[in-house]
């Protein structure tokens, strides 16, 4: 499904590149996790996956299709869910969904049922009349999902899609990105959050300074870490392991 070589990216001004020559492979019907500290270089690399953003060089394929040459062809196959919620907030949560189901040229005749299907996936079927400046933190996140399925993506990318939000909701969303999948959309979720990276994923790919660091199916990097795990017993096997062997266990203190 997805097809990086060599990607890199230096913002305006920088010394350090945002991306260092970033190769990835993402299958088709994966549920595919981008994990690593802040300021690692997700959300960049994210904005150049989805034509947001063009790279200074490397090359990116998206279900065949070259970017940014084909951008217009991929955007109709793709959905993004940016960390920040994207939406109006004077706006109902009906509203929100009936104006951006309208601006995605989704017909007419199917719109209404679009709607009423991301509303039961998101849970949101009781909050319809409800500004979205009014909702909770975690009714935000979803009405975000909830917005960027309205296109059936074939290519899901959900930008840290749980931060901020209470444990309930966060349980609630982590089921829902199982079931989008489970449906036959592949989903790029994109945490820092290990133990959701390891619930949820099939493939994951640990991203640090630009680079990936390590990347294969999830077994294979929980098996890695029992490896280091078995050099400190006390502590259990797992994710977590791997990813501060690769990334340290320094602070990421990100200026603004």
């Amino acid at each position: 499904m997805i097809e990086a070589r060599d990607i890199v990216h230096r913002y305006r001004g920088q010394s350090v590149p945002a991306l260092a020559g970033v190769t990835l492979d993402v299958r088709e019907g994966s549920l595919f996790g981008l994990l690593g500290p802040n300021g690692s270089g997700k959300t960049t690399l994210i904005s150049i996956l989805t034509g947001v953003l063009r790279g200074d060089s490397g090359a990116v394929r998206i279900s065949g299709l070259d970017m940014p040459a084909k951008a217009r062809e991929v955007q109709h196959i793709l959905s993004l869910v940016p960390q920040e919620n994207a939406f109006y907030p004077t706006l109902t949560v009906a509203e929100n969904l009936k104006f951006f189901a309208s601006v995605q040229d989704i017909q007419t005749n199917v719109q209404a049922s679009r709607i009423d299907e991301a509303l039961h996936i998101t849970g949101l079927e009781s909050a319809t009349g409800i500004r979205a400046n009014r909702l909770s933190g975690g009714m935000k996140r979803r009405l975000s999902i909830a917005l960027g399925l309205l296109n059936h993506p074939r290519l899901l990318f959900l930008d840290e899609p749980t931060v901020g939000i209470d444990p309930q909701s966060r349980q609630f969303l982590l089921e829902a990105i199982k079931r989008i999948n489970a449906s036959g959309t592949t989903v790029v979720y994109c945490s820092h959050y290990m133990e959701e990276v390891e619930y949820l994923c099939d493939d994951v790919a640990i991203l640090d300074f630009g680079r990936v660091l390590k990347q294969g199916s999830l077994a294979a990097l929980l098996d890695e870490s029992r490896l280091v795990a078995a050099e400190v017993p006390v502590r259990p096997a797992g994710l977590q392991e791997l990813f501060f062997k690769l990334t340290k266990r320094d602070l990421r203190d990100t200026m603004p």
